[in-house]
C-alpha cells in the first residue's frame, strides 16, 4: 500500500508541477502583451520557456521531497480511499432529481421575470 501511496503521490505531484509551469508560462505570455518590460524579458528563450520548466521542477522538487508534504499527501490518499462512493443506481437517480429541480426552478424563475418584465413595461406606458 505504502507504493501504491507514493506512486500516486509523485504523480499528483507531477501534475501540480505541469499546471505551475503552465501558470507562468501563460502569465508571462499575459503580461508580455500588457507590459512593455516584460515583453522585453519574454523574448528570451530563457525566460519565456525555461522559466516556466525551472518553476515546474522546483515545484515538483518542493512537493515531492518535503516530508511534510509526503506525510500531508499519505493522509490524504488514505482519508480518500475510505470515501463510499454511491452506487451507479444512485447517481443516476440524483443526476435525474438534481436535473428536474433545475428545470422547475427555471421555470419559476422565467415566469417571475416574464410577469414582472410585463408588469413594468405596463407601468411605462
Amino acid at each position: 500500500m505504502e507504493k501504491t501511496n507514493s506512486k500516486i503521490l509523485t504523480i499528483s505531484f507531477a501534475v501540480a508541477a505541469f499546471l505551475a509551469g503552465l501558470t507562468i508560462s501563460l502569465l508571462i505570455k499575459a503580461f508580455a502583451g500588457a507590459f512593455g518590460i516584460v515583453a522585453r524579458f519574454a523574448d528570451s528563450d530563457i525566460v519565456r520557456h525555461g522559466l516556466p520548466v525551472a518553476v515546474g521542477f522546483v515545484v515538483f522538487a518542493v512537493l515531492q521531497f518535503n516530508p511534510k508534504v509526503l506525510a500531508w499527501g499519505e493522509d490524504v490518499v488514505t482519508e480518500v480511499r475510505k470515501v463510499v462512493w454511491p452506487s451507479r443506481k444512485d447517481t443516476t437517480a440524483m443526476t435525474i432529481a438534481c436535473v428536474v429541480m433545475v428545470l422547475i426552478s427555471s421555470v419559476i424563475i422565467s415566469s417571475f421575470d416574464l410577469i414582472s418584465g410585463f408588469f413594468i413595461n405596463f407601468l411605462m406606458k
